[in-house]
């Protein structure tokens, strides 16, 4: 989760703040480990109501580093047909070292290999903040930082940032134009993660990026699928700068995944 490339943060900046995402995630109660984390099949949730027996609340934490927000488990709420994830000034369960903002994040149970990760959502809207659908494993798994995301940047949600990471590596950013405006209404949005050296990113079916390893190592461990809203600090040059104007929302439709 970088600035991406065409606004660089300074090399000695950027790597300080990848380490602190990196020490934020790691710091997190213990997940199971991949021992004992099953290796999930396929699925299809409709997000109706919260299946704790596939996702668990983020609660009473933060990822540190850039992020701006404590987790709350109660800021994850399942209405309507669609989940939302809130943004605003409540105060975090353990105070969340002193971060001002609370936040809501969730995270599968299980960890999931090669295949197509589906997201149908609408991004909030406001400088400073991103909505995010991605998968993730690291050191509270037991493994090294693996990564895949989606993010929608508040600053500008006609656009969406793709990235991975490997082994903590990053720096593959691309930045997309989607042609809409994706706090406006629900989009598919689509990873596929192919163990024959591809990730392809696709929006409502349509390709729109690949890597396939040449700028970098693709990853390999079972991962996590996570969704989470945040504000930033300290890199509004890649996020914007944030100004808090009453609660915001994120949304959910339906998450699914298919195993190849």
């Amino acid at each position: 989760m970088r600035s991406p490339s065409t606004h660089r943060l300074s090399p000695a900046r950027r790597w300080t703040i990848v380490g602190a995402v990196l020490v934020g995630l790691a710091a997190a109660p213990s997940l199971a480990t991949p021992a004992s984390a099953a290796v999930g099949g396929s699925f299809h949730d409709d997000l109706s109501w919260f299946d704790t027996g596939r996702w668990h609340k983020a609660d009473g934490w933060t990822n540190g580093g850039m992020f701006n927000a404590g987790w709350r488990a109660d800021h994850v709420w399942n209405n309507g047909g669609v989940m939302g994830l809130n943004l605003d000034t409540a105060s975090c369960p353990s105070g969340c070292s002193g971060r001002p903002y609370a936040a809501g994040e969730v995270r599968s149970n299980d960890l999931y290999s090669y295949g197509r990760f589906e997201v149908r959502m609408k991004a909030a809207p406001g400088s400073g903040t991103v909505t995010s659908f991605f998968t993730y494993t690291g050191p509270s798994d037991g493994q090294p930082w693996d990564e895949i995301d989606v993010e929608i940047l508040g600053k500008n949600t006609r656009q969406m940032q793709t990235n991975y990471f490997t082994n903590g590596v990053g720096g593959h950013e691309k930045v997309i134009d989607l042609g809409f405006d994706a706090a406006a209404g629900y989009h598919t949005y689509a990873i596929e993660w192919w163990n024959r050296g591809t990730i392809n990113w696709f929006v409502d079916g349509r390709l729109v990026h690949q890597e396939n390893g040449s700028r970098g190592p693709l990853p390999t461990h079972p991962q996590r699928v996570m969704m989470n809203f945040w504000p930033g600090t300290g890199v509004d040059n890649w996020l914007g700068p944030f100004r808090y104007g009453g609660q915001r929302t994120a949304t959910y439709d339906w998450v699914r995944y298919t195993r190849y």
